[in-house]
């Protein structure tokens, strides 16, 4: 239970974001408090052992980091560990009547060499250098922003300093750069991928929103790397928890906050509920790290437009990585990175549209990860020895609204029609694979939208609460991005301006707001 009746600061939620806020908050003298609806705090970014009797700690639900800038891990101390991959990704495919694949790694060489087998030539290789290497420029004046105050439109087009990428990222669909720079059908659809990690949209969708969700995926630390938290997505939230706490917070966990009264100004008061009975709490400032559905029903006002999420969370324990149908490449090097599945430039645009017009796509796409080549502390022991290895799946355009006449039924379907894209391209059926726990069940459990939005309060499934923003002022937007129209209520979860993925920087923002920088 809280310690005291009024706290600086109390925090709905210790999701990552929380505790980013919370941490910094302490540190610099603010009395804190953590109210956690579960049981322990983390949210999405946990690490879990789901089936039952095995010694395997899975990144249950957000598995990679590439936001988290460097900056909040030095201010705070946290001792975290990221690893890099050592391959980014390989993409396999059926051409003129052999198995082969698209292979791109640490080793310039290497990825040249497999370019020139796919598309027998060098063009699409220097189209891919030229097109990475400026999305590289834009990540590295972009990314340091994001825990700046917020620039406005024209203050980051200046900070990009190049026309032609501005327009490429901010301005046409990224379809349009997609097909003028490439001219290989899988090429097109790898570059593609990005900009449909958890979003709905078609490569040329009007509103942008498929590239707002690329630039996200590409501008993590100036570099786009997506690395393994050494000992699970847990190990980073227990560290944040553990930094906040060092510093001073207090957590209540068990705690559901169901309501937040404003003066608008210094005063609020927040009210929970625990298995014991109701209780309130007063805060000079509230930050939130829930949705900006969740916040808008506890101050009582009116929603934001809905919300949807579009991805099939598939986890995945092993007895064997399965042998490959191309032979010229290992197991062990096509899993290390991001496997891609379906995931042609027309396989994507036919699953949007099946998906669009309310059926499930008939070759789901999918991207695919095993975090115990990189990291081999998330098995215990027994399990490494004998060669175990965990796999996570990431289905794409799955839309929430399919889902909606019968969860478990379309999650089973679409589920085996997901993993017979992927044996499509390997030597050996994939169930045969599969550990079992300690009752005799496969290693295997998947995750909808709505269970997402039943489990983790995701409004409609969405991992990022609502559509991505471009990284700088729009109508409404306040100094920091995580503003409201109340100047003692703050937005610090993934809903904010500058929000989305395992980043830190709306707990970092909503706290520079509240200490006035």
């Amino acid at each position: 239970m809280p310690a005291h009746e009024r706290y600086d600061a109390v925090i709905v939620g210790g999701g990552h974001n929380g505790l980013v806020a919370a941490a910094y908050l302490a540190r610099a003298g603010r009395s804190v408090l953590v109210l956690e609806r579960l049981g322990s705090t983390g949210g999405a970014a946990v690490s879990s052992r789901p089936f039952a009797g095995l010694e395997a700690r899975l990144s249950r639900y957000s598995y990679l980091v590439s936001l988290l800038p460097r900056k909040i891990v030095r201010d705070l101390g946290l001792e975290l560990t990221l690893r890099k991959r050592s391959v980014s990704s390989y993409t396999p495919v059926r051409r003129d009547g052999r198995a082969t694949g698209l292979l791109v790694d640490d080793r310039a060489d290497a990825t040249r060499q497999s370019f020139e087998r796919l598309t027998h030539g060098t063009a699409e290789y220097r189209a891919w250098e030229d097109f990475h290497g400026m999305t590289r420029r834009v990540a590295e004046r972009v990314f340091p922003t994001l825990t700046e105050p917020l620039p406005t439109r024209e203050e980051l087009r200046r900070r990009v300093a190049d026309d032609s990428a501005w327009r490429t990222l901010f301005e046409e669909p990224l379809g349009a750069a997609v097909e003028a720079y490439f001219r290989d059908d899988l090429v097109r659809g790898v570059v593609l991928t990005d900009a449909l990690i958890g979003t709905f949209a078609d490569a040329h969708d009007p509103s942008l929103k498929q590239n707002r969700c690329f630039l996200y995926h590409v501008i993590g630390n100036g570099t786009g790397d997506w690395d393994v938290p050494v000992g699970g997505m847990g190990q980073l939230t227990d560290t944040l928890a553990a930094a906040a706490r060092s510093a001073g917070a207090e957590f209540a966990t068990g705690h559901q906050v169901t309501g937040i009264e404003t003066d608008g100004h210094r005063q609020a008061e927040v009210a929970y509920r625990t298995a014991e009975g109701y209780g309130t709490v007063a805060a000079g400032h509230v930050l939130v790290g829930a949705s900006p559905h969740e916040l808008a029903a506890l101050l009582g006002e009116r929603p934001p437009a809905a919300a949807e999420g579009a991805q099939l969370k598939v986890n995945m324990l092993l007895k064997r990585l399965p042998q490959l149908r191309d032979p010229a490449v290992d197991p062990r090097q096509a899993f290390a990175g991001t496997f891609h599945i379906a995931e042609g430039y027309e396989q994507l645009a036919t699953a949007y549209s099946e998906a669009a017009a309310g059926r499930p796509p008939s070759a789901p796409p999918s991207e695919i990860y095993c975090h115990s080549l990189t990291d081999p502390t998330v098995l215990g022991p027994e399990l490494a020895g004998r060669g175990y290895h965990t796999l996570t799946l990431f289905g794409l355009h799955t839309p929430a609204r399919l889902f909606a006449a019968d969860n478990d039924a379309v999650r089973e379907s679409l589920l085996a029609s997901t993993l017979a894209q992927l044996d499509g391209h390997l030597a050996e059926p994939l169930a045969d694979c599969l550990a079992e726990d300690a009752d005799g069940r496969p290693c295997i459990e998947a995750k909808t939208p709505l269970d997402l939005e039943r489990d983790l309060r995701l409004p409609g499934g969405n991992i990022f609460h609502r559509d991505l923003a471009f990284p700088h002022a729009q109508e409404g937007t306040g100094r920091w991005g995580v503003e409201t129209g109340h100047a003692n209520v703050l937005l610090c979860g993934a809903g904010a301006v500058r929000g989305g993925g395992v980043s830190g920087i709306p707990g970092h923002n909503a706290a520079m707001a509240v200490l006035g920088l």
